[in-house]
């Protein structure tokens, strides 16, 4: 078949999500559906400039499957591969390859959705850890001298002339309040891994509708704050405090979020509860697990800060700490679970999951 009557014969093929691509003996591309060229971010005149598997730096085991369906040795091969690509991330995916006749291959590629989760979240694990450690070090280089700033001052201002009071002792006072201030920084940098771990039986939906009073008090007009639960949800066992100081922070980013929709009366907030069955948090499987989301229709998370925004002291908001969504994942994650985000224009959802009895 020629690569000019390939699209003709599979024009079915332009409309299915997975992506399909049609291969010559020597493995070059004579037909790719768009659903392939978005997967592989190709299009089919640069997937026809060399043979499929030369596209990819660990492209021989693609070459091996081809070879092996070519000589029949099984009516279709299906396997896992990564596929490394110069300059992207590397493509998870599940593969289909058959042979049609003695020199065409049809090659049948899906992206391994639960491959790339399982990924993310231990690059948030470790991220995570990595981020305990910098802070716990950090927040103690930064205690002790902070200490000795402070009392210097306090010393200098005792030992200022009298005549020299008044103008002098403006500039103790902004060492020591400043010197305060970045106490209290450090001292909320190390709360999380101060606090004790008090469990107990815990009910979502308390949770949730404590947080909407806290939010719609602070916010009276022009904000909604929509209830979609799921009232089968079990109790489960956790720490009550830290899960209302988690959902609290993200859904008072929301409201912040949402100042120019609060001043126009359109602004909303939808706290969502739902469970997930057969669940993978952390390389562990769960029969279920809470699958709580706090979504808000504002102007979305820049795109420069959309993968930073649980690193610590990162934030899209003019005089934010950047602590909020810190602590949130710390909490989370002593709860066994995970936060994730999706954020667009219109549209910001945040998704929590925890583990379930």
């Amino acid at each position: 078949m020629s690569p000019s009557a390939a699209p003709s014969h599979f024009a079915g093929l332009d409309l299915l999500a997975s992506s399909v691509l049609l291969l010559g003996p020597a493995g070059e591309v004579r037909y790719a559906n768009p659903a392939a060229e978005n997967l592989l971010e190709l299009s089919l005149k640069s997937l026809q400039r060399a043979p499929l598997p030369e596209l990819f730096a660990n492209g021989a085991e693609l070459a091996a499957l081809c070879a092996q369906a070519l000589a029949h040795q099984y009516a279709d091969l299906r396997q896992d591969l990564v596929l490394q690509r110069s300059g992207r991330e590397p493509l998870h995916v599940n593969s289909i390859v058959s042979a049609l006749g003695e020199s065409e291959l049809l090659i049948e590629l899906r992206e391994n959705v639960q491959q790339l989760k399982l990924d993310r979240e231990e690059r948030i694990l470790d991220q995570s850890q990595a981020n305990k450690e910098l802070i716990r070090n950090l927040a103690h280089e930064i205690k002790n001298p902070l200490g000795g700033i402070r009392g210097a001052a306090q010393l200098l201002e005792l030992e200022l002339p009298p005549h020299h009071l008044a103008d002098l002792s403006e500039y103790t006072q902004v060492i020591i309040k400043e010197a305060d201030r970045l106490q209290t920084l450090v001292d909320r940098l190390l709360a999380p891994h101060r606090k004790p771990h008090i469990v107990g039986d815990v009910n979502i939906h308390e949770v949730c509708e404590r947080v909407r009073s806290l939010i719609l008090a602070e916010f009276p007009a022009g904000l909604s704050i929509r209830r979609d639960y799921d009232a089968s949800i079990p109790e489960f066992r956790g720490d009550m405090e830290q899960l209302i100081q988690v959902v609290l922070n993200i859904a008072h980013n929301a409201a912040q979020a949402l100042k120019q929709r609060i001043a126009a009366g359109d602004a909303e907030i939808v706290l969502r509860t739902r469970v997930a069955r057969q669940v993978t948090l952390a390389k562990v499987r769960y029969g279920l697990a809470l699958d709580l989301h706090i979504i808000d229709n504002g102007p979305g998370i820049a795109p420069e800060i959309r993968d930073r925004i649980f690193y610590p002291l990162v934030s899209g908001r003019e005089g934010g700490s950047g602590l909020g969504l810190t602590l949130a994942q710390t909490f989370v994650q002593q709860h066994l679970g995970v936060i994730e985000c999706e954020s667009r224009p219109g549209l910001t959802d945040f998704r929590i999951l925890l583990p379930l009895p």
